[in-house]
């Protein structure tokens, strides 16, 4: 089923998402939030069949990153024209962060651009960094979103604004089909094999993200490299330590613009949340701690995680690229969620 708003139900991207599903029953609606922020949703009951829901954004376009986020001396902005993600990542905050399970898709991508142009006129010689991929996966539905097609071209036109994808994908026919651009950054978050085995349901598996960034590497695409989250096991020490021998053993170093890591860290009210959603789930039985309303790895194990961790990275990678807050978690205002409708 696709809902879509009455609003931009002849937009050019609307048809064109739902000339991909042709079977699909279209609902339209008023707002979008009559679906997505409904009371009384199951989340977890939602995730076994969400709904398409196509949108259009009318404010909260481009957020300034949280503090310590992102690379030192650049100015930082998030976007995302999608919510939710496809992939079932038993410790992604998302889950703690919406009510619904469905996707929800803005399609006026001409008003996020002209946004982050705003913002790239506005301060200029400035280094700029968008990050997209924290609301959703930037690439896990580009066959039916293309916003990569659309938003790559786009920065290729101002050099001083740097684009990053995040994704846990191998959808890159869009990327393969471009040139590649210098100032785009397709960064693929990892973990090892037996948590993605154990947490990450329905992502590919590393070694199929492993291709999908040689292929990239091969057509001159700058990769990124998200160690993120750490997630404890008696044997994380070699699990992690393999994790790294295969990714450094097909990635050469000179194709990586960055590499991050980051710990397990959620805000109390969304870890919350995801027990509610899943109390029978080991991850959320470790050892962990709430402290100044965030849950994470007791302090001390935390630490010597990202010290093990970081050793053993930079054995592959020089120090120079290692940029450990790529990889924080940020805590997006509610505001970005309650777009039901125009500015007033």
């Amino acid at each position: 089923m696709i809902y879509v708003e009455e609003e931009i139900l002849n937009h050019p991207r609307t048809l064109a998402i739902q000339s991909r599903f042709p079977d699909a029953e279209v609902v339209p609606c008023a707002r979008y939030g009559e679906i997505f922020n409904r009371r009384a949703q199951h989340f977890r009951l939602q995730k076994r069949r969400p709904s398409l829901i196509l949108a259009k954004k009318h404010r909260n376009f481009v957020h300034d990153a949280p503090e310590g986020f992102g690379l030192a001396g650049a100015r930082s902005f998030l976007f995302d024209p999608m919510l939710n993600c496809i992939y079932d990542c038993r410790y992604c905050y998302l889950q703690g962060m919406f009510r619904s399970a469905h996707y929800v898709v803005f399609v006026n991508y001409e008003d996020y651009q002209w946004a982050i142009e705003e913002k790239i006129r506005a301060l200029p010689g400035e280094e700029l960094w968008f990050f997209s991929g924290y609301e959703c996966d930037s690439l896990a539905l580009e066959p039916v979103t293309r916003l990569a097609a659309s938003f790559v071209p786009f920065f290729s036109r101002f050099p001083q604004a740097n684009l990053e994808l995040r994704t846990k994908s191998t959808q890159i026919k869009s990327l393969l089909d471009m040139e590649a651009v210098p100032n785009v950054v397709v960064a693929f978050s990892f973990t090892p094999e037996e948590v993605q085995a154990a947490h990450e349901h329905e992502t590919p598996s590393v070694d199929r993200r492993i291709r999908a960034m040689e292929r990239l590497q091969e057509r001159g695409w700058r990769l990124g490299l998200r160690f993120d989250p750490l997630v404890y096991g008696e044997g994380y020490r070699e699990q992690y330590r393999r994790l790294y021998e295969q990714v450094f053993g097909a990635v050469r170093v000179d194709s990586l613009h960055s590499v991050s890591l980051g710990p397990f860290r959620l805000a109390g009210d969304a870890f919350k949340a995801m027990v509610r959603l899943y109390p029978e789930d080991v991850l959320f039985a470790g050892p962990l701690a709430e402290e100044n309303g965030r849950v994470a790895y007791r302090r001390e194990l935390e630490e010597e995680m990202v010290e093990f961790c970081t050793g053993e990275l930079l054995r592959h990678v020089p120090q120079e690229i290692f940029f450990p807050g790529l990889s924080v978690a940020p805590a997006t205002p509610a505001a970005a969620h309650s777009d039901s409708g125009p500015a007033s």
